[in-house]
């Protein structure tokens, strides 16, 4: 049994601390940490009202690394539980680091001044964290981190090789109010105004790339060429850029769509976007000739979006306001829901997949794993939405693979052959096993077994379809029977 320092009381913090507290023959003692210790006092509160036992909370700024350390010689936790905000990675890490204690996170590092993010990073720590002896597992939410899983997992069962990824992220839920995020409207928004991008090992051009998608009617609707401000680079400057013998293409923010017909939900509007599984993926899937990904928005998402970023409200840099200054999309936080606040009112179900196509045996074949969540289920059993359980139900299997010692240190890593060349100082080596497993390691890097076995006991059951020519499927697994 092991001692776990979590970091993190949002909405995801809630689930990993409610569902770590589930599996009490693994985790003996849960220390839950955030800035704000109310938070973690009313996550606390509920774990014992569901008879759950009880769990420690304590203070601390994630901001601060001398703080992190203490907070970590303090409990002497096995393994510490980022789910904090993604600016903290680097942060947490850090303190991981001089702590000797192994680290996991479900997002990559975002930089706290502009809307990008990327891994490389977090992979400059591998040489450190090798040297140290201690694992850190990166990703461990859906997306990124299940979606990881389901592609090693089909790469070691279903294909010898996969040619092309399509990541699939359905929120069919509604809150009913007319706009909300959710999980932070900070880090959504951010998300999902950026350029979007995919990845083509031999680019025919962004249409030909794409020939299924079409061109958005909706949020492009409202678009002006002048806008009485400077918009971020993120949003504009569009590039071709070369990565892993292939090459990323950007496009503009949500101007590609498709009509996607998502089994047991239906037909809904998805949007290619930038994600950051997409950067690990690339050089871990043998064979990958392209890889995009999609997530879903209704007419009202996408035209309140729209006016935001029109007046200003999605800006990242500070302006002055009566004589202070302020962060536009900071204010527009401060203004909308707390994407907690929406669990106990939101019905409907979250859907997310991977659509993949590969060969086996020399045959093409094309195979789509999908999970699919109840929000109202999900509520009763944690307190949570489904967009939150999706996420930390993740975390929670991460962290106790890693306690149980089937993933980590000593255990088997799916070793890549990747061009390491474009890796920050201190990555060249990410991806190679040189020290008994540690390092710092991408999720679809680990076998993929034992964590799918965990998404069926834990409450996210997936299921394997085989995609027919014809349209039709057969169901090759199904977790849920």
């Amino acid at each position: 049994m092991a001692v776990v320092l979590q970091i993190g009381a949002g909405g995801v913090g809630g689930v990993v601390a409610h569902k770590m507290a589930m599996n009490r023959g693994v985790f003996s003692r849960i220390i839950l940490a955030s800035r704000t210790l109310s938070k973690a006092q009313a996550i606390a509160e509920s774990i014992r009202l569901k008879g759950l036992g009880e769990i420690e909370v304590d203070c601390v700024d994630a901001d601060n690394i001398e703080l992190l350390v203490a907070l970590i010689n303090k409990y002497q936790p096995e393994l510490v539980v980022n789910v904090a905000l993604p600016y903290q990675d680097l942060t947490i890490m850090e303190a991981c680091l001089r702590t000797k204690t192994h680290y996991l996170d479900t997002a990559n590092y975002e930089h706290p001044n502009s809307a990008h993010f990327e891994y490389k990073e977090q992979w400059a720590y591998d040489e450190s964290f090798k040297k140290a002896g201690i694992f850190g597992l990166l990703g461990s939410g859906f997306d990124p981190g299940v979606t990881n899983v389901f592609c090693a997992y089909a790469l070691k069962h279903y294909f010898d090789e996969i040619e092309s990824i399509d990541i699939l992220d359905c929120n069919a839920g509604d809150h009913g109010y007319a706009f909300a995020t959710n999980f932070n409207p900070e880090i959504n928004l951010r998300e999902v105004s950026s350029k979007a991008r995919y990845w083509v090992r031999d680019s025919k051009g962004d249409l030909a790339d794409n020939a299924d998608l079409k061109e958005d009617t909706i949020y492009r609707k409202f678009e002006r060429e002048e806008k009485h401000f400077a918009l971020q680079a993120n949003t504009q400057d569009l590039k071709q850029e070369d990565y892993c013998k292939g090459q990323w293409r950007d496009i503009a923010p949500l101007s590609l769509m498709k009509e996607w017909n998502y089994p047991e939900v239906g037909i809904k509007n998805s949007y290619l976007l930038y994600h950051e599984e997409l950067e690990s993926l690339i050089r871990n899937i043998k064979g990958l000739q392209k890889i995009r990904f999609f997530m879903t928005f209704g007419e009202s998402y996408l035209t309140h979006m729209k006016c935001l970023e029109n007046v200003g409200l999605l800006r990242v840099d500070e302006v002055e306001h009566n004589g202070n200054k302020i962060i536009p999309i900071q204010v527009l936080k401060t203004l909308l829901p707390n994407p907690a606040s929406l669990a106990s009112r939101t019905e409907g179900k979250t859907h997310i997949g991977c659509y993949i196509k590969g060969r086996k045996n020399g045959k093409e074949r094309t195979l789509y794993i999908y999970n699919i969540c109840d929000h109202k289920e999900c509520y009763r059993e944690v307190n949570a939405q489904g967009v939150s359980y999706t996420t930390g139900v993740p975390a929670m299997i991460g962290a106790k693979l890693i306690v149980e010692g089937k993933w980590g240190i000593n255990q088997i890593k799916l070793t890549n052959n990747a061009d390491n060349s474009d890796m920050p100082k201190g990555g060249e080596n990410q991806g190679i096993d040189s020290n008994k497993g540690a390092g710092v390691w991408n999720m679809e890097q680990n076998d993929p077994d034992f964590f799918m076995q965990e998404l069926n006991l834990q409450g996210l059951p997936f299921v394997v379809l085989e995609m027919k020519p014809n349209g039709g499927y057969e169901i090759l697994e199904d977790g849920r029977k």
